[in-house]
C-alpha cells in the first residue's frame, strides 16, 4: 500500500500549468510518490503527466465531474491512459440522486459508464461523504442501496475516514467488511471544535489510524491511501499534507 496526496487539498495552487508544476515540486519534496488528480485547472493530460513524471509522482486516482463521465467518457478514458492511471473516480453523486425518488437512476445512469471503464482495463471509483449513510424510507441507507445496485467488479469505494466517522460508522469495521471495494481510500482526521467538528491532518485528531491502516494494509486489495484535507482553516495546505505524511511515516507507512 502506497501513501499519496489528494490534490484537492491544494486546489487553489493547481489551476495553471505553472502553478501545477510548482505544487508538484513541493509535494515531491515532502516525500510523496503518489498523487490523486482532482480539481486542477484545464491543463492538457500530457502536460499533467509530464510534470508528475518530472517530480517522480505516480497518478493513482482522479475525481472527474459527473457531467464529463456521462457526456465525454471516451476523452476521460484517453486521459487516464495518458496518465497511466487505472482508477477513475467520482467525488460524489449529484443531489438529485440522494433520495428514494431518484437513487435507482444512479445505477441506471452509471452502470454503462462503469462497464465501459472496466472494458478499458480501469475501474470506476465512488467517493463517499456522510449523506450516503442517511436511511431511506425502506430502512436501508443510501450506501446499502448503492452497493446492491453497483457490484464490486464495476464500482469501488474511495472510503473517506473523516466522512465515515461523521456518519457515525465504525470506520475500521466498515473498511474490513467492504475490503473488496477499497483499492483506494482517503485519509483525513477529525477534531472536535466546541460544538462542531473540523478536518485535520492525519494524527492531529481522534480517528484510530493505527487500527484502520493495519486493517487495509492486510486486506490484499488497498493499493493507495491518499491524504486529503478539504479545509485547512487558514493553515498552509502544504504544511497540513506534510504533517500527515510525517505522522504516517512514524506509523511505518
Amino acid at each position: 500500500m502506497q501513501i499519496g496526496a489528494q490534490l484537492y487539498t491544494i486546489r487553489n495552487f493547481t489551476q495553471t500549468e505553472a502553478d501545477f508544476a510548482r505544487s508538484m515540486e513541493k509535494i515531491a519534496k515532502i516525500g510523496y510518490k503518489v498523487v490523486q488528480v482532482s480539481a486542477i485547472g484545464p491543463i492538457e493530460a500530457k502536460k499533467v503527466k509530464a510534470i508528475c513524471d518530472a517530480n517522480g509522482l505516480k497518478i493513482a486516482l482522479t475525481h472527474i465531474p459527473e457531467v464529463k463521465l456521462m457526456n465525454n467518457l471516451d476523452a476521460v478514458i484517453e486521459d487516464h491512459q495518458i496518465y497511466d492511471c487505472k482508477y477513475i473516480g467520482l467525488g460524489a453523486m449529484s443531489e438529485k440522486y440522494r433520495g428514494a425518488d431518484w437513487l435507482d437512476y444512479f445505477a441506471e445512469d452509471f452502470t454503462p459508464v462503469a462497464e465501459k471503464i472496466k472494458a478499458a482495463g480501469m475501474k470506476f471509483m465512488y467517493h463517499n461523504h456522510s449523506f450516503e449513510f442517511v436511511h431511506l424510507p425502506c430502512g436501508k441507507t443510501i450506501m446499502d442501496a448503492l452497493l446492491e445496485k453497483m457490484p464490486a467488479d464495476l464500482m469501488g469505494i474511495t472510503a473517506d475516514t473523516y466522512w465515515l466517522q461523521i456518519a457515525g460508522v465504525d470506520v475500521n469495521a466498515w473498511m474490513a467488511s467492504h475490503a473488496d471495494r477499497l483499492p483506494c481510500i482517503h485519509l483525513k482526521d477529525l477534531v472536535p471544535a466546541s460544538f462542531e467538528t473540523r478536518m485535520a491532518a492525519v494524527g492531529q485528531g481522534n480517528i484510530n489510524f493505527p487500527a484502520i491502516l493495519d486493517t487495509v494494509s492486510k486486506n490484499g486489495v488497498t493499493e493507495y491511501a491518499l491524504v486529503e484535507q478539504d479545509n485547512c482553516y487558514g493553515e498552509s495546505p502544504f504544511e497540513c499534507l506534510k504533517k500527515s505524511y510525517d505522522h504516517l511515516k512514524k506509523l511505518g507507512y
